[in-house]
């Protein structure tokens, strides 16, 4: 099995949260795959940005504020 680092983009309301993870590549039929705990983690990420805690996404990744530029 390898890890291949990559970086997942979650978006809810007006925030974005870039959060490092590893796909798991093996030679099943369900490879490229997350690990447990990093769909957790994408999860808990998205959960927060739903509620609006900042604090709470940036402890796995960056967290970014969208502003609209046009109507």
């Amino acid at each position: 099995m390898k890890k291949q680092p990559r970086k997942k983009l979650i978006h809810e309301g007006q925030y974005l949260a870039e959060v490092d993870v590893e796909l798991l590549v093996t030679d099943d039929e369900w490879s490229p795959y997350l690990s447990v705990e990093d769909a957790y983690k994408l999860d808990d990420v998205r959960e927060a940005l739903k509620n609006g805690d900042t604090a709470t996404a940036a402890r796995y990744g960056r967290v970014f504020s969208l502003t609209p530029i046009a109507i």
